[in-house]
């Protein structure tokens, strides 16, 4: 919720860098992080010019040398400027439209819109030289001047200097030299005096490194490498545009991360801007990690990898991970890791990953029955621990709502949280559903690297659980319910992790199709044109739509397409696929947008009653159950040895 969002932002800019929080490994334990495989994968990544830097989506920043040649623009003598830009619209109006972005940042493409002027910023590479090419869409009465900044960032060393027509950066394996083929206008000082040109912004201007470069080549370097991206979008035919977008959705949200010197993909840029770092989610990543895996293996495995890094003490993944390492100790997210994980290796088959993985996954799988159960089934929680963000609302129901993923949704409304067991006193279907699908995938990746225990244990529990839920099952109304572990009462406020239980296999052929009939599809639930809702069309807070009240969330979409996959209802995953991308692309199209959340109303991402980030890595999730009906990502519904 907006408070929430407040809360993190403010708690997360004090994070530092101390407080890391690591799981306690047996000696010679290697942590997936560390592991030979991946440190190789790791160098690759951490090279090249890139939009690497993430308070700052117009600078191009070179690693490792960590150089930044940043943009802005100004109007002459004018006191206000355009620079540093946050995703989509910032809070006096100015828009960044995010374009075209290759995954490992050789392209990138924005519309800036300021001052009733409109500018195009595109930026290519060529081997090691970066190219960008800034062109006037629209100006306006006033001219517009662009100043062109080299800093270091990072406290990385280097020497900056600037002489007419260029800016030199001496780093300690190279020297760089950056040209412009504008008109300079005056010996400006960029940021903390750092060495700037400012050239007059006519129709195009250009800038270049390695060497000088007329204005035709550098536009020669950009239609280039961008007709590159457009014929790999096109090699996917009907899916070409939803490709542009979910690369963009991914190369816009990929940045550098110094405190850990790794390349990971956020959640959201104006998030991390926000903590003056960054911010990452517990299931967030899993499901970036997966995103990812449709363009290559490389920063597939890096996110997953480097989320391992954020395992705790106690052993699970943490709801959230701020600047420095600190995460949240009381509580934890979702458990979409084994499920993700399963998935990357489909389309890949290193066993290494699944080797790296599994302890910590296991471990986080045992942790749940340690930490969460309450009267024989889990309910979500937040525990007593030590509270390195200095959270206000850490062992309070609030956080315990926190952990589910869905953090002010009603089914939770009424419902006492129990500060002796730190936890909701509800049996949640949607934990307990995935808490079986966890069960089934490790056992399945147990089985692939031969941890035969392992295996007979998971799907032993697997098997249990599934007889447990159960109790949850309401024959009157065909669906699995929430149910008060204080009271035994049955709760009917109901939202699409009802039908978590299909991820794992639970209900039978028939009872699946009742579940999906008669609630699923319904229009007075779940069905309809913008789907799906957060909460049922028909229950009272469904109007509000603000954040989980209703609103269309990315994940539990693509968290039920999974459950659908499991059984024979092709029309029904087929449907929610195609809705799904016809809301992706409707707003990417419309406002350049990669949404939190979308109106059930509606479809857009901008609804006033909406609270949504514009641009929101995990909005690509939209598209993505389009390319598995294609058949151009893994069946999830098969196992590791069908792949």
């Amino acid at each position: 919720m907006a408070a929430r969002r407040a809360t993190l932002l403010a708690l997360s800019a004090l994070a530092g860098l101390s407080g890391i929080c690591s799981a306690q490994e047996p000696p010679g334990r290697v942590r997936p992080f560390e592991r030979p495989e991946y440190l190789a994968i790791k160098k690759n990544l951490i090279r090249g010019w890139g939009t690497w830097d993430t308070g700052n989506a117009l600078a191009q920043v070179f690693l490792p040398g960590s150089l930044s040649i940043g943009l802005s623009f100004r109007h002459p003598g004018g006191s206000d400027s355009y620079e540093r830009p946050q995703m989509v619209r910032d809070r006096r109006g100015d828009e960044f439209r995010a374009g075209t972005h290759a995954i490992d940042g050789s392209y990138s493409e924005a519309d800036i819109g300021w001052k009733g002027v409109q500018i195009r910023v595109q930026s290519a590479t060529e081997g090691d030289d970066l190219v960008i090419l800034v062109t006037l869409l629209r100006g306006s009465e006033l001219p517009v001047e662009a100043d062109v900044d080299a800093q270091m960032l990072w406290n990385r060393p280097g020497r900056l200097s600037r002489e007419p027509g260029r800016l030199t950066a001496v780093l300690p394996d190279r020297v760089i030299r950056v040209y412009e083929t504008g008109r300079e206008i005056e010996d400006a000082a960029g940021p903390n005096g750092s060495p700037r040109l400012r050239l007059v912004l006519g129709r195009e201007v250009g800038i270049s490194s390695g060497k000088p470069r007329t204005i035709g080549e550098i536009r020669a370097i950009v239609l280039k490498r961008r007709g590159a991206l457009e014929r790999e979008a096109a090699s996917h035919g009907d899916l070409a545009d939803a490709f542009d977008a979910i690369r963009a959705g991914i190369g816009w949200s990929t940045i550098y991360e110094p405190g850990f010197d790794r390349m990971v993909t956020v959640v959201s840029r104006d998030w991390d801007m926000g903590s003056k770092g960054y911010i990452m989610f517990g299931w967030d990543q899993f499901f970036l990690s997966y995103a990812c895996s449709l363009f290559g293996r490389d920063l597939a495995y890096a996110n997953l990898m480097e989320h391992m890094r954020s395992l705790t003490p106690d052993g699970f993944i943490p709801n959230v991970e701020v600047t420095g390492g600190k995460t949240s100790l009381d509580r934890s997210q979702p458990p979409v890791g084994s499920l993700m994980a399963r998935e990357i290796f489909k389309r890949y088959g290193d066993r290494w990953i699944l080797e790296a993985t599994f302890d910590d996954l296991l471990a986080w799988n045992r942790w749940w029955l340690r930490a969460r159960m309450n009267g024989g089934l889990l309910a979500w929680g937040s525990g007593l621990a030590a509270n390195p963000m200095h959270e206000k609302e850490a062992h309070t129901a609030v956080a315990a709502a926190w952990e589910s993923g869905m953090d002010d949704s009603p089914m939770y409304d009424g419902v006492p949280f129990n500060p002796v067991k730190g936890m909701f006193e509800l049996q949640d279907v949607g934990l307990n559903g995935l808490y079986i699908a966890d069960c089934r995938a490790l056992a399945d990746i147990a089985d692939t690297i031969g941890r035969v225990a392992e295996a007979r244990e998971l799907r032993s529990r697997a098997d249990e659980w599934s007889v447990k839920i159960e109790s949850l099952w309401d024959p009157s109304a065909g669906l699995y319910l929430n149910s008060r572990a204080d009271t035994g009462k049955l709760s009917h406020r109901i939202s699409p992790t009802m039908f978590y239980p299909l991820i794992g296999r639970v209900p039978s052929p028939s009872r699946a199709s009742e579940m999906v009939e008669s609630h699923l599809l319904n229009p007075a639930e779940f069905g309809g044109r913008y789907v799906l809702p957060s909460i049922a069309r028909n229950d009272p807070s469904f109007p509000q739509q603000h954040y989980w009240k209703g609103a269309v969330w990315p994940p539990l979409n693509f968290l039920v397409y999974l459950g659908l996959r499991n059984y024979d209802l092709p029309q029904a995953r087929r449907e929610l696929a195609a809705k799904s991308m016809a809301i992706f692309l409707g707003e990417w199209k419309r406002k350049g947008f990669v949404s939190e959340n979308y109106s059930a109303l509606n479809g857009t991402g901008d609804d006033p009653r909406l609270t949504s980030t514009p641009f929101y890595s995990w909005g690509v999730l939209m598209g993505l159950m389009g390319f598995i009906e294609a058949g151009q990502m893994p069946a999830p519904e098969t196992s590791i040895g069908a792949r």
